[in-house]
């Protein structure tokens, strides 16, 4: 068993952290919100003061916070991990962000002898918290094989998708967008079913067993309909992500004419005050524009 930290334990890192603490992992935390904080603590994790003290001590550093400013601030900051982590850790860099801010900060983590895995995740925090989340993993096979075990116990949904940090970042946006256009276009499609006077439920038990049905559409979708009130995934996260993977289409000369369309969405939806709601309050607000 290792002595994991973890930095962020929002709804994904506290997946993680329960999850590890189940399978018997020392777990080190901290998290900007004590709340949070409590909540990893009554799990029996450990809670630290700052960054690099959840890294002194720990085998491997889990960083799940939301963007690269965050994730640079907590890894290379004043009280940064990077103080404390021993020569032969290794850092799980789990946020979605732009491909470069991933290798900078992995060439950063070499200086200092520390191993960079590049892990982004997909799945929510109920697939988190069960191990069965996807993570897209880059990183040089000996740290692979040197951190599979870990690797595995936080996910039955491993993919090797390079040998070079980047490469994980890059699947990751690639999935985003594909999840942005599934989202608005299941979000769209219901709210015009409700607009024609079909029953949204209903319709949308046809799409499940049909050739609209999409993952992110159904679990979003049953939960907008049940008017769920838990933020899993803001809509601001969905609108960053895929503005982050325009421009990677951008810099690779690739026009992404229906990305650009639910990137607009998103980014409209977040003008229009939805920035903190779940991105299943996306149906709702389509379906009230149209009302209009």
């Amino acid at each position: 068993m290792a002595v994991v930290g973890i930095i962020g334990v929002g709804n994904m890192g506290l997946g993680m952290a329960l999850r590890l603490l189940d399978l018997g992992h020392a777990v080190r935390v901290r998290d900007i919100d004590p709340e949070r904080e409590g909540l990893a603590q009554a799990a029996g994790a450990t809670v630290h003061v700052d960054a690099a003290a959840v890294a002194r001590g720990s085998d491997a550093l889990i960083v799940a916070v939301v963007d690269a400013a965050q994730t640079g601030q907590v890894l290379l900051g004043d009280t940064g991990a990077v103080q404390g982590l021993a020569s032969g850790a290794a850092v799980l860099l789990c946020p979605t962000i732009a491909p470069q801010d991933v290798e900078d900060l992995a060439a950063a983590l070499a200086q200092a002898g520390v191993d960079a895995i590049d892990a982004p995740m997909s799945g929510g925090p109920v697939r988190a918290r069960d191990g069965s989340m996807s993570l897209m993993v880059a990183c040089a096979d000996a740290v692979y094989q040197r951190w599979q075990g870990l690797l595995a116990d936080l996910s039955s949904r491993l993919f090797h998708v390079g040998t070079q940090p980047g490469a994980g970042a890059r699947t990751k946006l690639v999935n985003n967008l594909l999840a942005a256009v599934n989202l608005a276009g299941a979000a769209e499609a219901l709210a015009l079913a409700q607009r024609i006077g079909l029953d949204p439920a209903a319709t949308l038990a046809v799409i499940e067993q049909s050739s609209g049905q999409s993952w992110i559409g159904s679990e979003r979708l049953h939960r907008a309909l049940a008017a769920d009130p838990a933020v899993g995934a803001q809509v601001a996260l969905l609108a960053k992500d895929s503005t982050l993977a325009l421009d990677l289409a951008q810099r690779a000369g690739v026009d992404v004419p229906m990305g650009r369309a639910a990137q607009g969405l998103f980014a409209e939806a977040c003008a229009q005050g939805l920035q903190r709601h779940d991105d299943s309050a996306l149906w709702r607000w389509l379906a009230d524009r149209g009302s209009g």
